[in-house]
């Protein structure tokens, strides 16, 4: 395996598991009975890989009121309820994972609980425990570094021996500005046409579209 990595970072939502459509579905029709009309497609595009916390405050600083105290508890709610009949990981993750013999572990803008339901109906969490990493953990989520930073403490690398894998141009300009090489996913089915053109101009260093290149890519790539 490529001696330049020891760790190799993975986000989990359009990353490990196909969620990102199911999770935009549940915030906009909740933030819709809230009284702000929006549709999946549109949290799609504003809001992809930001955290759930910096989300919410941007939509109350637009309409300058605060949405209810338990707001992310209802998205939550409907969220796990889409993942029970809808949820799959994304396809070869499983093998890719299985192939990598780097370390790895998560880091997520989701909930542990949301990251945890979402590895676990996708049967990838038993691969990934316990080094389980959530935004909720650090002050600030995507594009900042804070969360590949912590990650990288707590699994005790050096962020310039890290390979992040990104789906989002958040999580890529996150883990760029923690020092990090990055390598772009745009095989999730919210992927839209010119998606990894987005990846690289944000700093992905490739991008791809199948988990079954992902093992070999570690071993070609050089920071």
């Amino acid at each position: 395996m490529n001696p330049n990595f020891d760790l190799v970072i993975f986000d989990c939502d359009g990353v490990l598991v196909d969620s990102e459509v199911i999770s935009c579905r549940a915030h906009a029709e909740t933030l819709t009975r809230h009284g702000y009309p929006i549709t999946s497609e549109q949290v799609l595009v504003r809001f992809l890989g930001v955290s759930d916390r910096e989300a919410r405050q941007t939509i109350e600083r637009e309409i300058d009121r605060k949405l209810p105290d338990d707001f992310e508890q209802q998205v939550k709610a409907a969220t796990l309820k889409f993942y029970e009949g809808d949820l799959q990981a994304i396809a070869h993750v499983g093998e890719a994972i299985g192939a990598i013999r780097l370390t790895k572990c998560v880091a997520s803008s989701g909930t542990p609980e949301k990251i945890r339901h979402g590895l676990t109906c996708a049967g990838l969490y038993d691969q990934l425990a316990p080094h389980i990493f959530s935004a909720t953990q650090v002050s600030r989520g995507k594009p900042a570094p804070d969360l590949f930073l912590f990650a990288a403490e707590q699994m005790k690398v050096q962020p310039s021996q890290c390979l992040v894998i990104e789906d989002s141009v958040p999580g890529v300009t996150g883990g760029r500005a923690a020092g990090m090489t990055v390598l772009g996913f745009h095989g999730g089915s919210h992927c839209q046409p010119g998606h990894a053109d987005l990846l690289r101009a944000a700093g992905a260093a490739v991008t791809f579209d199948d988990m079954r290149q992902l093992p070999g890519l570690i071993e070609k790539i050089r920071v």
